[in-house]
């Protein structure tokens, strides 16, 4: 049995020390990022990514030990052309830029993911991506990064979906590729939201939804998101 090593990595090892305001609020929030908040984060990810030791290549790399790894490092997955030029490693400053705007940081990259906007998110996210390594960084703590809590978990915010059964899976699924507001535009019967998950696939190249999350969506979809319309999103002011 391998058991974890923690990296302690000093703050100039990754040029998070004496340096730029932005460098410094990272640090700050990497230090009090919250990993249970992250893995609900990366469920916005995990239409396109495993993060499990093991875990299988999707339309993304598996992910684990990405936080501190080396950048285009996943054996048998074919990255593009800009992210093998983009070497180096996933310092917590490069994968913060990333996070922030894929194609700004990394210029022709094939992930379709716009960003995650608010940077203690991001801070959250990479912290929970940092638990899933034989060895986790220290971001400023004097302990290993810890797995997650799921105690004491507030409501989560689905956007304009109808927060009901099945508006957990299908908001993760969508927000991935689109904002979830496209969705909740849409009137179709149930049926012709299945059609339109086998025209993502087939022709759009989305990642085949593996049930029970295909049948849950369905359902959900049809029960708020049909002909009727009845819960079409207000205009944005």
């Amino acid at each position: 049995m391998r058991f974890a090593t923690l990296r302690i990595i000093s703050f100039f090892a990754f040029g998070l020390g004496a340096g730029s305001p932005a460098l410094a609020d990272l640090n700050a929030a990497l230090a009090s990022a919250d990993p249970t908040a992250g893995e609900r984060a990366f469920r916005r990810c995990a239409s396109c990514h495993t993060v499990e030791l093991g875990g299988r290549n999707m339309v993304g790399p598996n992910l684990y030990g990405i936080v501190g790894g080396s950048v285009a490092a996943i054996e048998g997955f074919r990255y593009s052309s800009a992210l093998r030029e983009y070497s180096g490693d996933w310092t917590p400053e490069r994968l913060d830029a990333f996070l922030a705007n894929p194609r700004e940081e990394v210029g022709g990259t094939r992930m379709g993911f716009a960003g995650v906007r608010d940077a203690e998110d991001r801070a959250d996210l990479i912290a929970f991506l940092n638990t899933q390594s034989d060895n986790p960084l220290n971001f400023g703590s004097s302990e290993a990064a810890a797995a997650p809590d799921d105690t004491n978990v507030g409501e989560e915010d689905f956007g304009v979906l109808v927060n009901a059964p099945g508006a957990e899976t299908t908001y993760y699924a969508c927000v991935a590729c689109h904002s979830e507001r496209i969705v909740a535009q849409q009137g179709l019967t149930r049926a012709g939201w299945d059609d339109l998950l086998e025209w993502m696939v087939e022709d759009q190249g989305m990642m085949e939804i593996e049930e029970p999350d295909r049948t849950e969506i369905l359902d959900y979809l049809a029960a708020h998101y049909n002909t009727d319309r009845a819960n079409f999103p207000p205009p944005i002011n």
